[in-house]
Parts: C-alpha cells; sequence; structure tokens
C-alpha cells in the first residue's frame, strides 16, 4: 500500500510534464503556414523616416536570415503618419530603394484604407507597390493577422 502513492505521484507528475508542453508546440505550429514558412507582420506607424528606412532594412535582412522569400510570410501594415513618408512626390530615394528591394522579393505591404482617406492619399498618389490593407481599419487587420499567428515586430 505504500508504493501505490508513490506511483500514483510520479503518474501526475508525468501528465502534468507532458500537458506542459502541448500547448507551446501548438503555438510553435500557429506561427506557419501549411507549407512550412514563418508567419512575421511588420507594423510601421511613425512619421520618422530613418524608422521606416530602418523596418524595410531589417525586413530584407530578415527575408535573407530565413533563407529567402519561399521560406517566410511576412505582411508589412503601414497607416497613420507614415503614411506620407510613402507619398510619391515627396518620398526619400533611400526609403524608396529599400521598398523596392522587399517589394522584389514578392513582400506586399497594405496602406489602411482610413489613413489614405484622412490624408487624402489614394494608392495611385503613394510609391507603388502597396494595396490597400483586407481591413479598412489598419489596428483591426494588425489584430487579425496576430490572432492568425503571425509574429508581431514594430521597428
Amino acid at each position: 500500500m505504500s508504493q501505490r502513492p508513490w506511483i500514483l505521484g510520479f503518474l501526475l507528475i508525468g501528465i502534468f510534464l507532458m500537458a506542459g508542453t502541448v500547448p507551446a508546440q501548438a503555438g510553435a505550429d500557429n506561427h506557419r503556414t501549411p507549407d512550412g514558412k514563418l508567419k512575421v507582420l511588420y507594423h510601421i506607424d511613425g512619421s520618422d523616416v530613418g524608422t521606416a528606412k530602418y523596418a524595410m532594412a531589417l525586413i530584407n535582412k530578415h527575408i535573407e536570415a530565413e533563407g529567402g522569400p519561399d521560406k517566410i510570410d511576412i505582411k508589412v501594415v503601414v497607416h497613420g503618419p507614415a503614411l506620407m513618408l510613402f507619398d510619391k512626390e515627396t518620398v526619400d530615394p533611400a526609403l524608396k530603394a529599400k521598398l523596392k528591394a522587399v517589394l522584389d522579393k514578392g513582400v506586399e505591404p497594405e496602406m489602411c484604407q482610413v489613413s489614405m482617406k484622412l490624408f487624402d492619399r489614394p494608392l495611385d498618389k503613394l510609391t507603388p507597390g502597396f494595396q490597400p490593407t483586407a481591413h479598412p481599419v489598419a489596428v483591426k487587420r494588425i489584430a487579425d493577422l496576430q490572432e492568425q499567428g503571425y509574429l508581431y515586430i514594430k521597428p
């Protein structure tokens, strides 16, 4: 009889340890597409051109670090004051070049539909390559992507 409490305790510890690993594995799977690409979301909303250039450089390096565009699914959501950084008449040449580099690797950045209305800048007034956010409100789009398992990065 004295052995049963010890065995029961050992079994309970084993079950507890096994149960603790399931959510971690399930969460890790949620950060990958069905074909194994890492899902990452970059969020750009500030008016500092240096930060926007840095974000584009990070995206480019992240693609390289993962082993190329076929290994990573990057979403870029731009909104608020950052929209004005991508006005095609006034865009910083270095920012434009960095944006083109990530576009050439297959990234399809999204511009907030509400911001485009607020700043009176439709897509044709922005640097080419943007598409409207899948949801009109960028923060809703960002939340939806996080819910889908996209890892959030805000440079």
